[in-house]
């Protein structure tokens, strides 16, 4: 029985130890361990001018994890808590690319939709663009997806919650239904958090499952990510960097901070609501540059042609720059920073989150920040781009 029961213990080490890419000294995948010490130095002196309290960094290259490192403090009110490399972070926007995005391309792959489709089939009530002469364009999925439906970009939280009621996801969808477009689909881009809540109703009633419960079952579990859900709670909670301080003193962990998530959404949403950390975020990055298989194990999330979909700006819409669920050249790409390919794709978070994949050298950087942590004052606009000008700069071959 004591025989037994070793081997159960040693199998779940091995399990939790196999849920986390191999790390690697940064020479063994092409890297300088040494001008990666440059991301060091700019994280760092961040910390210094209080534009972040910590941070961790994350370098996936060939599928390994050729570099890993936490910087700072995780929380600096009411009382310090050093950061280290499995703190959990609110993802933000980020949610948008690792989750709902993602969450659509599977439904895509099962042909239960279309990128073509339009969002009216799913939500009947669905207001299209109207032009002078009253006709109407109907908003389809690829432009909720690329930001380019003609949606505002926010919905006043006050004022839907007055109308509605809190947490009240149908009244939210109400709103998004029936709210002013400020253009035409397809002629401009405006980055939107209501396109995102949108595909979330999309994916709940094609799915039939709430989609914190798809996402879970269809990638987190899938690649074996064990500290990444909406609503965390456990140990994943207990590992959660705090965000904002609130008005009564309180701070903001494991809580989403988007207001449309946490009040009107209750924690799931579209458009922001995942926590995760750098491990389980390079596990999803390392998938991505394997054309959406895991290089853990043999469990796929994606196809390839599906991945290749997902980094490739559609033809109608060239001029903004945006891909099905991920950004390449928008106004909200400095992430990318000046050196990485063309063909670079990721996404930010208004919390301080960043991910940035380049399928050209190889290569995934995974900045976490907790910039809106006591207060929402901090800037990582810069930082993210010379961080990722660091990690370029160290590669050395490919």
């Amino acid at each position: 029985m004591k025989k037994i029961l070793i081997t159960v213990t040693l199998c779940m080490f091995a399990m939790q130890v196999m849920a986390q890419l191999e790390r690697v000294e940064p020479s063994a995948v092409g890297m300088s361990a040494e001008k990666l010490k440059n991301a060091d130095k700019i994280i760092l002196e961040s910390i210094e001018r209080k534009e972040i309290p910590g941070a961790v960094l994350a370098v996936v290259r060939n599928g390994k994890m050729a570099y890993i490192k936490a910087y700072g403090n995780k929380q600096v009110y009411p009382n310090v808590v050093p950061m280290t490399e499995n703190t959990v972070f609110d993802m933000a926007s980020v949610s948008k690319s690792m989750s709902t995005a993602i969450c659509a391309m599977i439904l895509l792959e099962q042909g239960k939709i279309r990128l073509n489709d339009n969002v009216l089939l799913y939500i009947p009530a669905f207001k299209g663009w109207k032009n002078e002469k009253g006709r109407q364009t109907d908003i389809k999925i690829i432009d909720i997806l690329t930001h380019t439906s003609g949606l505002p970009p926010y919905a006043d939280v006050d004022s839907v919650k007055a109308k509605y009621g809190a947490p009240n996801r149908d009244g939210l969808i109400e709103h998004i239904a029936t709210c002013k477009r400020d253009f035409a689909p397809k002629t401009n881009f405006q980055y939107s958090c209501l396109n995102f809540i949108t595909l979330q109703r999309i994916i709940e009633k094609v799915s039939g499952q709430d989609l914190n419960v798809f996402a879970k079952k269809n990638i987190f579990d899938v690649l074996d990510m064990k500290h990444t859900d909406y609503n965390p709670s456990g140990e994943t909670l207990a590992l959660c960097a705090p965000t904002e301080k609130q008005a009564d003193g309180s701070v903001l962990t494991g809580k989403v901070h988007d207001p449309l998530a946490g009040i009107m959404n209750d924690g799931i949403s579209g458009n922001a609501g995942v926590f995760s950390n750098a491990d389980d975020i390079a596990i999803l990055a390392a998938a991505l540059l394997n054309n959406g298989k895991s290089v853990l194990n043999d469990n796929r999330i994606l196809s390839p042609l599906t991945v290749k979909l997902m980094r490739t700006v559609p033809e109608s819409v060239k001029n903004f720059g945006r891909t099905p669920g991920w950004d390449i050249y928008s106004p909200y790409a400095s992430n990318n920073g000046d050196l990485f390919g063309l063909n670079t794709f990721g996404h930010t978070g208004y919390t301080g989150t960043s991910l940035i994949i380049d399928p050209d050298t190889n290569t995934a950087v995974i900045l976490l920040t907790n910039r809106v942590h006591p207060e929402d004052k901090g800037s990582v606009v810069r930082l993210r781009a010379l961080v990722a000008n660091a990690v370029a700069g160290a590669i050395e071959n490919f």
